[in-house]
């Protein structure tokens, strides 16, 4: 079966600010307030951590657990935080970073590249110069850096999205607790889907946060997929898996997209056990029709994504690990 992981991150600090990963860190030490009987970690050891996840400055390891999992492609999202957070880097050499890491790695990566609308005119020159001159190949929205996804500056994005037949990823649900949670709802999107009929809306985590609001939108909105990207953070009383088993069986499985949120928990589950999991024994897949399970694996992504099909030169998982090896 072909594999694409349709929501990953290069993790390295050349790309996020320090600021969301402190964020993170206070938030995962706060959140062990209500644990007892075993040493936690200070804040410190957390952050320690959480740095030492973005330290895969040319995708090496990423690609390494590609391969260890079977995953063909992945998509690359780089989030614009620049209009929030001190950022490491320009937009621009980000941006050049990510065709550098795309040429290391040939037939391996897909990239949506990510603005913040109050870029203006910079912002949309950017936007166009990394799909006509990298090649890239979708838009990466981050609404949590505070601006609606139906934010009349994003439409001349959407109308170049619609020429070129791009799809949109938007953040949806909470994240680093630096940034507002206001815009993230799924329903924010759903005017710029009806405004844009032909472009493909894709509802980050969509099955993790807001889940019936998501559920709803991808249903009646031909345009609005979702993907289960960070599905093992499923908050359910019973965990992540009746989630995606009652997801899998509700009739838009061709609207569902397979993603990990790649660098999170790549410390403890990791690439090669998202897809076991889901794909094995008793996982939530189980049933399901074979053409379903194509399409969340791979075949909803790809459709939406220009030229996917000239992609597809990537290597055998198992031939380059041979090479590695």
């Amino acid at each position: 079966m072909r594999i694409v992981d349709g929501h990953a991150h290069v993790g390295s600090m050349r790309f996020i600010p320090e600021q969301f990963v402190e964020g993170v860190a206070r938030n995962l030490f706060a959140a062990q307030a209500g644990a007892s009987g075993r040493l936690h970690p200070t804040l410190a050891q957390i952050r320690s951590l959480l740095l030492s996840q973005h330290q895969d400055h040319n995708a090496d390891q990423l690609v390494a657990a590609m391969d260890e999992a079977g995953v063909a492609m992945t998509v690359l999202l780089l989030p614009d935080f620049s209009h929030a957070l001190a950022c490491p880097a320009s937009l621009d050499s980000m941006a050049e970073e990510h065709s550098r890491i795309r040429a290391r790695h040939p037939g391996r990566f897909y990239v949506f590249q990510g603005i913040d609308p109050r870029g203006g005119k910079a912002a949309l020159d950017l936007f166009q110069h990394t799909i006509t001159d990298y090649d890239f190949n979708g838009l990466k929205l981050y609404p949590p850096c505070g601006y609606s996804p139906s934010d009349e500056r994003l439409y001349p994005f959407y109308e170049f999205c619609r020429e070129r037949s791009l799809p949109v990823l938007l953040h949806t649900g909470p994240t680093s607790p630096v940034l507002d949670f206001t815009w993230s709802h799924p329903s924010r999107v759903d005017q710029a889907a009806r405004d844009f009929p032909e472009v493909p809306f894709i509802l980050a985590h969509g099955v993790v946060h807001h889940r019936e609001d998501a559920l709803d939108l991808c249903a009646y909105r031909p345009n609005v997929y979702l993907d289960i990207s960070a599905f093992p953070g499923i908050l359910h009383p019973l965990g992540w898996r009746p989630v995606l088993h009652d997801l899998f069986r509700v009739g838009i499985n061709h609207k569902i997209i397979f993603g990990t949120d790649w660098p999170l928990f790549s410390m403890t589950s990791g690439t090669k056990t998202c897809v076991d999991q889901l794909l094995g024994e008793g996982g939530p897949l189980q049933g399901v029709g074979a053409r379903d399970i194509e399409l969340i694996m791979s075949g909803n992504i790809e459709r939406l994504i220009p030229k996917a099909a000239q992609s597809r030169a990537a290597p055998e998982p198992v031939a380059r690990l041979t090479a590695i090896a």
